[in-house]
């Protein structure tokens, strides 16, 4: 059985010059590639990468995301993203991902994602099989120590006005 760490911590990443827009920050589309890439590498631990959609026919998709942008990456600062289970189900499971400076720690952005397992060839949501289960309960279980994120099941709402 595969081990996780807590919380998972995605290889080194670079922002990429053409990522950098005309006001001269990371475009905002970009902190999702960071956060995809993570994902990938995540994936391949938990067994549902690309070959688990080509083998089996199924796949994930994200339902619902919250970025929140926190503090400004710049052009070739290295990053890593760490991922937290919240929880999971048979059919979908929730992620905290943090974007963070990988060299001085600071948290650049976060993006918490409620993610369906889908029957690629029904195009409906179905059960995880039983293995890919069993994976995500030792994830938990290595998770459950974290802490709840903060930020985590924040919405989206203007200030208060008192």
């Amino acid at each position: 059985m595969t081990e996780f760490a807590a919380p998972f911590v995605s290889s080194v990443m670079r922002v990429e010059p053409q990522w950098i827009d005309y006001n001269g920050h990371l475009n905002m589309a970009y902190y999702n590639v960071f956060f995809d890439r993570a994902v990938d590498e995540l994936y391949e631990l938990l067994g549902i990468g690309p070959d688990y959609l080509r083998e089996r026919k199924h796949s994930t998709m994200v339902a619902e995301a919250h970025v929140r942008y926190l503090r400004e990456i710049n052009e070739r600062d290295p990053v890593r993203v760490t991922v937290q289970l919240l929880d999971y189900d048979a059919k979908r499971f929730h992620i905290f991902e943090q974007l963070v400076h990988a060299e001085q720690g600071w948290v650049s952005a976060t993006s918490e994602n409620m993610t369906l397992h889908v029957d690629m060839t029904a195009k409906k949501v179905a059960p995880f099989p039983d293995d890919i289960l069993r994976r995500f309960a030792a994830m938990k279980a290595a998770h459950a120590a974290l802490p709840p994120p903060e930020g985590a099941g924040r919405r989206i709402a203007m200030p208060d006005r008192r």
